[in-house]
């Protein structure tokens, strides 16, 4: 028997050693830690159980028979963040490049399975040359199997990816199907295809970087969501992302509980112009209103005219969609759209209640919009948040104007409470706009145009841009004291966690892609 659990010992440590100090020390010559530092810094200490260690390839051909690759260049297992079980793989550089053949494939396959088998998040951490040429067909199967999984867990269980090192060809899809991809700024790379390939096939010369490093996805992409600046950083991001959000789409995030003050002091009421024109940063409103530095933005490079993350409200966490008035005026266009959708269809299968902060002009106007799809991208936000069923939460701030109000979380498309600011104006379009249209003729034949234009835009304002006429029809709940804000909705939200609601029984919906 010790012989035996010698020659165990033995195994597991060459195994644990990858692809040798030689490839460790490149490794982190590079900034980047192996396979299983990573997933050390990640989970609790003494809590990893690891899966599948003794797996080996299969293939023989290209030489590979002569090849030994520990793991076969993936480490699986379930471990703890913070108390809470959690799957992972974690791709291994210094095994053969962390190239993905079967046996890597079927050990990814197999952790993903186990975790929507146990109901539990599942992390990836990516850092691959991608599929293992030598072993041909086997890896795309790999592959295929890895993207039929990712789309069955998708609404099931949360989806985490972390971009350590390069991500390329048809490896770039699972990432892109999980809820939140993580890169590492310098480290991470993601593209189809790599500059070599793209300067022989169109002429145009691209460094890695500037085609798929993490500050391109973050911030003109839009496939990634977070943009570490270490790995240590993006282990930090993963932790806080999982503190909001629940273990599957059959429990609740977690609450706080807590002796919650509701009040707001008079600093809401200098934050928020009076004029509809004048810019500011709704940021400072969300981070007033919710629990003092709750507020975990989501997306915050990309398509800067709107603002999702999550936060809390007396210890509940919740979902947060604004319009951002310092960008593009706040008005949705086609990047806003995408990016406000998909995070409300999360937050819409996890069980984590929608709060939304309105002030928009409208739809972005332009040809390139137009031609751009904005028709189409834009009812990917309507239909995001008719389809959603968990409590909705509406505030109108200052400016909501024609398709855009109603996409915005209104009372149309079922939200359950909707209050507005006595700064809010609802209505077709802006009162200039209107005025210039209706009385167009008024104004024009006036002995002082201007002086008649300016009476009738204060005239439209008085009868149509303001809440009480919403209010009357019942399209808003109340109109509150901006003071009330953070209390209004507590109290909304705590009416809503009782909320049943289903949609009609089908297969899917087939939302406008």
């Amino acid at each position: 028997m010790d012989e035996l659990i010698k020659k165990l010992q033995e195994m597991n440590e060459k195994i644990e050693q990858g692809g040798g100090t030689e490839k460790i020390e490149k490794q982190h010559a590079q900034g980047k830690l192996t396979a299983r530092e990573r997933i050390n810094l990640l989970v609790d200490e003494g809590s990893f159980v690891e899966t599948d260690k003794f797996v080996k390839h299969r293939a023989t051909l290209l030489g590979m028979d002569k090849e030994d690759l520990p793991c076969d260049g993936v480490v699986t297992g379930i471990g703890k963040i913070n108390g809470r079980p959690v799957a992972i793989f974690s791709q291994d550089f210094t095994v053969m490049g962390g190239s993905l053949g079967e046996m890597h494939a079927k050990k990814v396959m197999k952790i993903m399975d186990l975790a929507m088998e146990l109901g539990i998040p599942l992390i990836g951490i990516n850092d691959s040359g991608g599929a293992r040429i030598q072993e041909g067909v086997d890896s795309l199967y790999g592959y295929g199997g890895i993207f039929y999984r990712n789309t069955v867990a998708s609404g099931l269980i949360p989806q985490i990816t972390l971009i350590a090192g390069p991500c390329a060809g048809g490896a770039v899809y699972s990432p892109a199907i999980t809820d939140f991809v993580i890169m590492i700024d310098k480290n991470a790379k993601m593209f189809i295809t790599g500059p070599n390939v793209i300067k022989a096939v169109t002429g145009e010369d691209i460094n890695q970087e500037d085609l798929g490093g993490a500050y391109v996805h973050n911030t003109k992409s839009g496939n990634a969501h977070f943009l570490a600046t270490s790995e240590q950083d993006a282990v930090s991001l993963i932790k806080t992302l999982l503190s909001y959000i629940p273990q599957n789409n059959l429990e609740e995030p977690d609450y706080i509980p807590g002796d919650y003050d509701l009040s707001l002091g008079e600093q809401i009421l200098s934050l928020v112009p009076v004029e509809p024109n004048k810019g500011y940063d709704v940021r400072d409103v969300i981070k007033l209103v919710v629990d003092q530095d709750s507020f975990f933005e989501v997306h915050k490079h990309y398509a800067r005219n709107i603002v999702v993350g999550f936060a809390r409200i007396a210890g509940r966490s919740v979902g947060v969609i604004a319009n951002q008035p310092s960008v593009l005026a706040g008005s949705l266009d086609i990047d806003s759209s995408d990016k406000a959708a998909r995070f409300i269809r999360f937050l819409d299968a996890f069980n984590i209640p929608i709060v939304t902060f309105v002030d928009t002009p409208g739809y972005l106007p332009g040809i390139q919009q137009e031609h751009g799809g904005i028709i189409r991208h834009g009812a990917k936000l309507l239909y995001a948040y008719s389809e959603a069923v968990v409590p909705k939460i509406t505030v109108i701030l200052r400016k909501a104007y024609g398709g855009a109000y109603i996409a915005m979380g209104s009372k149309h498309l079922e939200a359950d409470f909707v209050a507005a600011w006595p700064t809010a104006e609802i209505a077709v379009m802006g009162p200039e706009g209107a005025a210039n249209i209706i009385f167009r003729k008024e104004i024009e034949s006036a002995s002082k145009p201007e002086e008649k234009r300016k009476e009738l835009v204060q005239q439209y304002r008085d009868t149509f841009a303001n809440p009480y006429v919403a209010a009357s029809r019942g399209y808003i709940d109340a109109v509150i004291d901006p003071r009330q804000t953070r209390e209004w909705i507590s109290k909304t939200l705590d009416i809503s966690k009782t909320k049943v609601k289903s949609n009609p029984k089908k297969k899917h919906g087939n939302i406008p892609l």
